[in-house]
């Protein structure tokens, strides 16, 4: 059994991208979790570790605002409180901005800024209640540069990297850390798919974009977002940082 002073945090996706990496990490640092949609196995897993692990189903649309409200309220429901949250999104919609379509704007703005939003307005009033907190979302790398062939997205990359900046501005004054961090060029399944990188010689030409010339391990991005998540760097707030190889 954990600690009654452990941190407690929320990650939104358990199955897919960092999500278990980041909750292993977090164990790994006494947190207790609230995990969305968590793969099989994981919360044993994160038990076996030492600490409280709790699951909510049904979660991975958060363009319905009820999903991001289970997780926070599942969080109060077991722990009382929420030192810490982590929240992953996206839709991609590639192709040339004079060939793009109204739907198509929609669909990532729902996925880039309205999730994120639902999001905040269910994790933020708990953590501006009690006076602390690190919310972090994770977006893209695109959102601080602009991308040809994907100009939907990285617009709507940039919304929600400064959406980060202004909450991070409101929610100051009690306390609540809010930063954003962006990713490109992953080893990732689906990255490796979107690029055609899952050929070998496809694969190399897509890493000579990257200036480090190579793609980035989940595992390293998962250490990366540990400070704006595990209470060691509270400090920081209203920073949007991308984890891209030097590409941006």
């Amino acid at each position: 059994m954990s600690a009654p002073n452990s941190r407690i945090a929320i990650i939104n996706d358990g199955s897919f991208y960092v999500g278990p990496p980041l909750a292993r990490m977090l164990a790994a640092r006494g947190h207790n979790l609230v995990i969305g949609d968590p793969a099989e196995g994981l919360l044993e897993e994160l038990r076996g570790m030492g600490v409280e692990a709790v699951g909510v189903t049904g979660v991975r649309d958060l363009v319905d605002p009820s999903s991001s409200a289970k997780l926070a309220q599942a969080a109060i429901d077991a722990f009382g409180r929420i030192d810490a949250a982590a929240i992953s999104s996206g839709r991609v919609v590639t192709g040339r901005l004079l060939k793009s379509t109204r739907n198509d704007l929609d669909q990532v703005y729902e996925g880039c800024v309205v999730s994120p939003y639902n999001f905040l307005m269910a994790i933020a009033p708990t953590m501006v209640a009690q006076g602390s907190g690190q919310m972090l979302i994770i977006s893209s790398a695109s959102g601080s540069r602009p991308t040809p062939g994907a100009p939907l997205y990285s617009s709507m990359r940039a919304a929600a990297a400064m959406f980060a900046k202004n909450a991070a501005s409101e929610f100051a004054r009690n306390n609540v850390s809010v930063n954003g961090v962006g990713t490109n060029f992953m080893d990732f399944p689906e990255f490796l798919r979107a690029s055609g990188a899952t050929d070998p010689e496809v694969r190399k030409k897509v890493e000579t974009q990257v200036p480090l010339g190579r793609l980035g391990r989940l595992d390293e991005f998962a250490s990366f977002c540990m400070p704006y998540l595990d209470g060691t760097a509270t400090f920081a707030t209203g920073q949007f940082v991308s984890f891209s190889g030097g590409w941006s």
